[in-house]
């Protein structure tokens, strides 16, 4: 199954840095993410973009991951020729990641 199934997400820039969040649809599903989106995950998913470091910060109470990218966005906004210099549509792709069922989880 994808992700979009079971949260959104939402990102951010500063400079060269992307972040995004995922934020479970159903808080039930928290645990479920933080166990299969990882940064190891996240680092591979974003393989031909994100050059630097990925750093996840865990929110239980309000059932998120926050994923912080270090050298994400070519250079930065001022510094890229990329069409999305911003990295907005980083959200949607991460929800493209597969994530195990829940039988097989």
């Amino acid at each position: 199954m994808r992700l979009r199934a079971l949260a959104h997400s939402r990102t951010g820039d500063k400079g060269n840095t992307s972040n995004i969040s995922v934020i479970a649809f159903d808080p039930a599903n928290y645990e479920r993410l933080r166990r299969h989106v990882t940064p190891e995950r996240v680092k591979a998913h974003f393989a031909d973009v994100v050059k630097g470091k990925v750093v996840r910060y865990e929110l239980p109470k309000i059932g998120a991951l926050n994923f912080v990218m270090s050298d994400a966005l070519g250079g930065g906004v001022t510094r890229t020729l990329a069409l999305d210099a911003h990295g907005k549509s980083l959200s949607s792709a991460l929800l493209d990641l597969e994530i195990p069922d829940e039988e097989t989880a």
